[in-house]
C-alpha cells in the first residue's frame, strides 16, 4: 500500500475563501508527505479532492455541478473522489449519493486522517466529521504552498458570534486558538525560505488569545512584526464588534503591518445589523473607520455587503449606499442574501424577490465601480512598491502583483521579477486594477 501511495497522483479543486485555500495547501502537504504526487491536471489524477465553501447557496450549487462532471470522469476510468471542507461538515453522508460518485467525506478537523483513510479499502465509503476542541497543529514543513512570496498562516479557527445569516459556527465549530509559539516558529521558517508577506488567517482573528500565555491579538501583531525578513503582514477576517482601539493602535505602531484592512460591514442600516445579530450599529462602525484613518492616514479599506436580507426595505438599502459613498472603500465583495440551514435567519421568510435582490446588488456594484475608478485615477503618476507574484494570466507579456493596499498592479518589466518587491510607476488603470511600468533600480 505504501508503494501504491507513492505512485498516487492527486488533484485539489478549491471553492471559497483564503481559509479554504490555506486548508488545501495543508492537505496537499499531508498527501505529499504520504508519498502522493500533486498534479495540476484532473485527468491525470488517481485522487480528486474538492475542498468546499458553504457560506452561500451558490457555492454549494457550484460543488454539485463540479461533482457531476467528476462523476462522468469516474465512469471512464478508476478514480477516487473526496469532498472536504465546510459542505463536507454540513452535509456529511448526504454527499455519498450514487449520482455524486463521492468515496469519502472529511470535515475540517479530520484532514490529518487522510493518509490513514487512503490506506483502507475505499470500496467502503467513509464520512469523518468529528470535532476536536484542541488545536490540531500542522508542522510548517508539511504545508505545500502555492505562492512563493506570500504565505497564509492560520492563527485560529471557528467563530462564536453566531450572526443570524452565517453558517460558519456550524461548519467550522467554536473558536480555538493556535499557540503563539507555533505561529512564530512557522513565520521564522517562512522568512528563512524567502517569503516576503504573511497573511494571518482566522474566521475572527480579533478574538485571538494565546492558549498558553493569554496574549491577545495586538500582542500577536507586535510579536509577528519583530520577525526579521518579513516585509508585509496582513490579517483577516476581522469582525467589527471585536475590532478594538487596541488593535488599531497595534496596527499603527508596527511598521510591517500593512495599512490595509478588510472590515465587513454587511449592511449600512442599524435596523438590519440588529436583525443580522452583528453586535454593532452603523455609528459604531463609522467611528472605527474614523479612528483607523486618524491613526493611519491613507489606509486602504475593503468590506463585505449582503443585500436582500429578510426585512430589508428600500430605505435600509439606501443607507448601505450612503455608507459606501462616505467610506469609499478600495474594494468590496457583495452578495445576494441566501438562506443557509441551521442559521437563525433560515427560519425567517426570504421575503425579497430574486429580481429585487439582483437590482440592489447591481446598484452596489455600480456605485463601487465608480468609486474605484475615481480612486485609481488619483494614483496615476505615483510610484509604489509592488510584491511581484509572477506573470499576469490574461496578459502574459506583463507581470502582476499587489501593492500595500492589496490592489492588483499589472506592469511591464524587462526581466523576471517574481517574488521580489518592485518599484512601479502607475501609468493607467481600470476599475479593478492598476497598470504601470517598473522603474530602474528595483
Amino acid at each position: 500500500m505504501e508503494e501504491d501511495r507513492r505512485k498516487m497522483k492527486f488533484f485539489i479543486r478549491t471553492f471559497g475563501c483564503q481559509m479554504n485555500e490555506s486548508d488545501s495547501e495543508r492537505v496537499a502537504g499531508i498527501l505529499a508527505r504520504a508519498g502522493a504526487v500533486k498534479t495540476e491536471h484532473p485527468e491525470e489524477a488517481d485522487l480528486l479532492i474538492v475542498n468546499t465553501c458553504a457560506v452561500r447557496q451558490k457555492s454549494e450549487e457550484k460543488l454539485y455541478a463540479y461533482l457531476g462532471r467528476l462523476s462522468q470522469l469516474k465512469k471512464k476510468r478508476p478514480v477516487q473522489v473526496g469532498v472536504l471542507g465546510c459542505i463536507a461538515q454540513l452535509r456529511g453522508a448526504n454527499l455519498l449519493g450514487k449520482k455524486l460518485a463521492v468515496d469519502f467525506v472529511l470535515g475540517p478537523d479530520n484532514y490529518d486522517r487522510l493518509p490513514h483513510l487512503l490506506g483502507k479499502n475505499l470500496r467502503k465509503k467513509h464520512v469523518l466529521t468529528s470535532w476536536s476542541k484542541a488545536w490540531q497543529d500542522t508542522p510548517a514543513e508539511l504545508v505545500l504552498r502555492e505562492s512563493p512570496p506570500s504565505a497564509y498562516v492560520t492563527v485560529m479557527e471557528g467563530c462564536d458570534n453566531f450572526c443570524a445569516y452565517c453558517i460558519v459556527p456550524f461548519t467550522r465549530g467554536r473558536e480555538k486558538y493556535r499557540p503563539l509559539r507555533s505561529i512564530l516558529r512557522e513565520i521564522v521558517i517562512l522568512a528563512e525560505q524567502g517569503y516576503k508577506e504573511i497573511q494571518l488567517l482566522g474566521q475572527n482573528v480579533n478574538t485571538y488569545c494565546d492558549p498558553e500565555s493569554g496574549k491577545d491579538f495586538p500582542d500577536l501583531l507586535r510579536e509577528v512584526g519583530r520577525t526579521e525578513g518579513i516585509t508585509w503582514v496582513r490579517f483577516l477576517t476581522s469582525h467589527p464588534k471585536n475590532f478594538t482601539p487596541e488593535i488599531a493602535e497595534a496596527m499603527a505602531s508596527v511598521p510591517t503591518v500593512c495599512r490595509q484592512l478588510h472590515l465587513p460591514l454587511q449592511s449600512g442600516s442599524t435596523v438590519i445589523l440588529k436583525k443580522m445579530k452583528r453586535g454593532y450599529t452603523k455609528e459604531d462602525y463609522l467611528e472605527k473607520i474614523a479612528l483607523l484613518r486618524r491613526l493611519m492616514p491613507g489606509i486602504s479599506l475593503s468590506t463585505d455587503i449582503i443585500v436582500g436580507f429578510p426585512g430589508e426595505t428600500e430605505k435600509n438599502f439606501e443607507e448601505t449606499l450612503e455608507v459606501l459613498a462616505k467610506v469609499r472603500y478600495t474594494s468590496l465583495f457583495s452578495f445576494r442574501y441566501s438562506p443557509r440551514p441551521l442559521t437563525e435567519a433560515f427560519r425567517l421568510e426570504d421575503s425579497i424577490p430574486l429580481e429585487e435582490k439582483t437590482r440592489r446588488l447591481e446598484e452596489v456594484q455600480r456605485l463601487q465601480k465608480e468609486i474605484q475608478l475615481e480612486n485609481h485615477s488619483r494614483q496615476v503618476g505615483s510610484v509604489m512598491p509592488v510584491l511581484c507574484l509572477g506573470k499576469a494570466r490574461r496578459t502574459p507579456q506583463l507581470y502582476t502583483g499587489r501593492n500595500e493596499a492589496h490592489q492588483v498592479v499589472n506592469f511591464a518589466s524587462g526581466e523576471d521579477c517574481r517574488a521580489e518587491f518592485i518599484d512601479v510607476r502607475i501609468t493607467g488603470f481600470g476599475p479593478y486594477s492598476l497598470t504601470g511600468e517598473r522603474l530602474n533600480g528595483r
